[in-house]
Order: C-alpha cells, then structure tokens, then sequence
C-alpha cells in the first residue's frame, strides 16, 4: 500500500495520540481549536489521529518545550514545512519530466542519426595514399 496512505489513513482516538505524543488530551484539542493540526473526524466528531498528525504533534512538543517556540511561530513553521515540501515536490516532478525529455531528445537524435547512416551510408574522408591532396588529386612527387 502506498505509503502516504497509511501515513494519513486516521487510526488513533484522542487519548491513544496523546499517550504516543506525551502530551495531555485537553493540550490535542486545544492545538486544534487553533488550527495547528487538523485531525479527522468520526460521523459523532469523534477525533481520529493519523500517524502524519502525531508526527506533527511531536514536532509542535519539540518545538514548544525544546526549543521555546510560541504557538505562533509553531504557525508559521509548520505552513513553511509545508509549502518546502509541496516545492520538493514540483522540483521532483520537473525533473523527472526534464529527465524523460532529455531521454527522448537522445532517442530522436539516435534515430536521425540511423537514418542517415542508412540513406547516405558512413562517410569518411581519409586518403588512401599520403600523396594525394585532399581533393584526391595526384600529387606530384618533390
């Protein structure tokens, strides 16, 4: 199965995600009341963690209690964590789209290049005899 499926597939209720981030569950519903993390919810609004969400929740704990970041600049970290991978993830697809034009345009000159061996045969210029100019005239001896 693909793997960002499993990664967002929501699997966890609140106490099990805060159990597995170390934090409490009224702390899980406060990040989401501010918007800091979106978990899924059940027909009952019954919130389910993904374990995209709990790497989130982790990051948010380490970057409130290690590094002191307030929830705001968790914000702005985490939108710019986001858009750095949407950006890896057109920079990925550029190249593999310049990759594949790249392996085309080498096809297309391999196949002119067959082409012409076939119409024009291969065509060296090399004399046969040093004594021959270029134009493959004779040239008198010195």
């Amino acid at each position: 199965m693909d793997e960002r499926l499993e990664d967002n597939e929501p699997c966890y209720v609140i106490s099990i995600a805060a159990k597995l981030v170390q934090l409490h569950p009224q702390t899980l519903r406060y990040y989401d009341r501010v918007g800091l993390i979106r978990p899924s919810r059940t027909q009952g609004r019954m919130r389910l963690y993904s374990q995209r969400d709990v790497e989130t929740l982790r990051k948010i704990a380490r970057l409130t209690e290690d590094l002191g970041v307030n929830l705001a600049g968790v914000e702005v970290i985490l939108n710019m964590s986001k858009y750095i991978e949407e950006l890896q993830q057109k920079l990925d697809q550029v190249q593999q789209q310049a990759a594949e034009e790249t392996a085309s345009l080498r096809r297309r000159i391999q196949e002119l290049e067959q082409k012409r061996k076939e119409e024009y045969g291969i065509i060296r210029i090399v004399p046969k005899n040093p004594e021959r100019n270029p134009e493959g005239d004779s040239v008198p001896p010195k």
